[in-house]
């Protein structure tokens, strides 16, 4: 780059900068003056008249003047609706009671009707005042709607329109429209007759909305683990999640549809149908001892785009309501994927085969804890030629317990162990007995089991169901509060709980009771594992989480037991494998190829082994 051209750039630059300053200075003189005269003919003429739009508009205690020393905003007619006081004005179908306040025009309380919170109170997703709604916009100075009371006007039993008026002509108009018989509250914000207030290079507007959301549930750390903020952008197969019981935030640099502020049980969502040009978004749990008894804080503010017009229009939609998956799939923007159901296998099989089953079964039973157990029992029955296989090889080992008997005391030495092993397989082979047979089938189960562990604390239907000893089948049950909380264990005792580790152990002296006695430390710390850990850990993981999961594995631990002895009782017949192993005896067993792999496991072992014990003696 030569002198001359740098010395051209260096002149274009101070050229920008010059107009840019003149153009400032000259736009506020111009400010100024359009001030001064809008208050000088405010003062001059009736307060209503100097409108030019509909009645009570301007706050009664308006004189027409504000002091400068007292004035925030240019407008002086802003300046008035900043000072004045707000009204609650109240919205509401058979299912929504949404007060709104005029000071924003902004929802300030929101009750869902068909449902109560823990102890029977009223269920409000957001106490009186508890949420905040604004629309920012740069209008010469910035403009931010929860700062200024708006006028009501238009009231319908459906609707409600808010406007806030500008002395220069133009207003900023808010309304909102609540179907009967649904959650769901249509939000429109216009910017009307503004072309010449709000400047041509804005590109934009901010968005925010903020909720605290209180308590609702039994125990605060299952409705923590099941409370998040999500967001999700148009296409994607589900929305991205942040919380779960912890405070985070994250920035969205992306365009996006909604997000949703998600309590274990119910929503505040906010959709655009223009989507959001980007976002920050974050969420703060609230101690447990919270004094106002809050869950969390929520906040999301977004930037929507604008584009200068005589009149703007923004559209916008929020849902409060319950996190139903019927109700929330039904607006096909993928609202129900905020329920967690699990990954892709086990959501799957959650969405089209518990869920239709929990509804079905929903028709004809009042009684959630009777429609579990018939869950379980067809659960059972349809795994059940899966499971056979396990549960007759457990039966089966159990009758060939005193020949593995005498293969231990023949093979008792540790370096022994592949002969050990290969003789208990030619038994199992001689005998018509599949060792790893059952292994499979059972771990194809466990889908299932995890679809229920996602599927019964994020069951609405759950919610405060009463069963047995139980009061609400989603959190957990007690019947003994200790008043002082334990670490790990809590601040009570879960009978289901307690009752479901015992069934558990119970099916596990059973299974192990085909075990021989070993010298092999692995194998004696799998079954003490088995025995004992497993049940005593999840009594501790479960004695916090939902009744109806605990009630659910107690009951599929008893249906296992029984089918366990019904098969051992009637479907396997210990003669018939005594008489086929007798028969077998000295006849040459045929090698499948995973004995045979195992027996060239075992020549290259000893062959190892020999060649140390050489470098030993050299």
């Amino acid at each position: 780059m030569d002198k001359n051209t740098v010395i051209g750039f260096v002149l274009i630059a101070l050229i920008l900068f010059g107009f840019t300053f003149f153009e400032s200075s000259q736009r506020r003189k111009y400010m100024e003056q359009q001030r001064i005269q809008d208050s000088i003919a405010l003062a001059n003429a009736p307060v209503r008249d100097s409108l030019a739009v509909e009645e009570n508009t301007v706050p009664e205690d308006y004189s027409g003047t504000v002091p400068a020393q007292q004035a925030v905003y240019k407008d002086s007619l802003l300046q008035a609706f900043h000072s004045a006081e707000g009204e609650i004005v109240t919205l509401e179908n058979d299912l929504v009671k949404l007060d709104f306040t005029t000071k924003g025009a902004q929802p300030y309380a929101v009750q869902l009707k068909k449902y109560s919170s823990y102890g029977g109170g009223e269920l409000n997703l957001f106490k009186d005042g508890g949420a905040e709604y604004a629309v920012s916009v740069y209008a010469g100075q910035y403009i931010r709607t929860s700062d200024f009371n708006f006028n009501v006007a238009e009231t319908t039993d459906s609707t409600i329109v808010f406007r806030l008026p500008f002395s220069g002509g133009g207003y900023i108009e808010q309304s909102y429209i609540l179907p009967a018989g649904s959650y769901n509250v249509r939000n429109r914000v216009a910017f009307v007759g503004m072309q010449d207030i709000i400047p041509r290079n804005v590109g934009s507007v901010d968005v925010d909305f903020n909720v605290t959301v209180p308590r609702l549930e039994k125990g605060y750390k299952n409705e923590s683990q099941y409370s998040k903020l999500d967001y999700y952008f148009l296409g994607e197969k589900k929305p991205v999640e942040i919380g779960r019981g912890r405070s985070s935030s994250k920035s969205i640099g992306n365009r996006l549809s909604w997000f949703a502020f998600q309590q274990q049980f119910f929503s505040a969502i906010m959709y655009s149908p223009q989507e959001f040009a980007n976002g920050e978004v974050s969420v703060q749990f609230l101690p447990e001892n919270d004094p106002s008894h809050n869950l969390m804080t929520c906040s999301a503010r977004m930037r929507s785009d604008f584009r200068s017009a005589p009149e703007v229009v923004l559209p916008f939609e929020f849902y409060f309501g319950p996190n139903h998956f019927s109700t929330l799939k039904s607006f096909d923007r993928k609202y129900e994927k905020i329920i967690p159901l699990g990954g892709s296998l086990v959501g799957w099989f959650t969405r089209y085969a518990i869920i239709p089953m929990f509804n079905f079964f929903s028709r004809f039973i009042s009684n959630f804890g009777l429609i579990i157990l018939l869950m379980t029992l067809v659960i059972k029955l349809v795994v059940f030629p899966l499971t056979y296989k396990s549960y007759s090889s457990s039966a089966k080992m159990q009758v060939l317990k005193p020949e593995i008997e005498k293969i231990n005391a023949k093979y008792p030495k540790q370096e022994d162990a592949m002969k050990k092993q290969q003789a208990t397989m030619d038994l199992y082979k001689r005998a018509g007995v599949n060792a790893m047979g059952g292994c499979l089938p059972t771990l194809l189960t466990f889908p299932i089991l995890w679809a229920m562990f996602r599927f019964f604390p994020a069951s609405i239907e759950l919610r405060q169901q009463p069963f047995l000893w139980c009061d609400d089948l989603s959190a957990y049950d007690s019947i003994l509060d200790y008043g002082v909380k334990i670490p790990i264990l809590g601040d009570h005792l879960s009978l289901f709980a307690l009752l479901m580790a015992v069934v558990m152990w119970l099916y596990s002296k059973m299974t192990t009771a085909n075990q021989t006695a070993s010298n092999d430390p692995t194998a004696s710390s799998m079954k003490f594992m088995t025995l004992w850990m497993m049940p005593i850990m999840m009594f501790f993981i479960c004695n916090n989480l939902s009744a109806a999961l605990s009630y659910y594995y107690l009951l599929s631990q008893l249906i296992a037991i029984i089918q366990t002895w019904v098969i051992k009782k009637f479907f396997v017949h210990p003669d018939k494998i005594l008489a086929k192993l007798k028969e077998s005896e000295g006849k040459p067993v045929p090698k499948s190829k995973w004995q045979q792999r195992l027996e060239m496991a075992q020549k290259m072992q000893e062959q190892q082994l020999r060649e140390q014990q050489k470098k030993q003696r050299r």
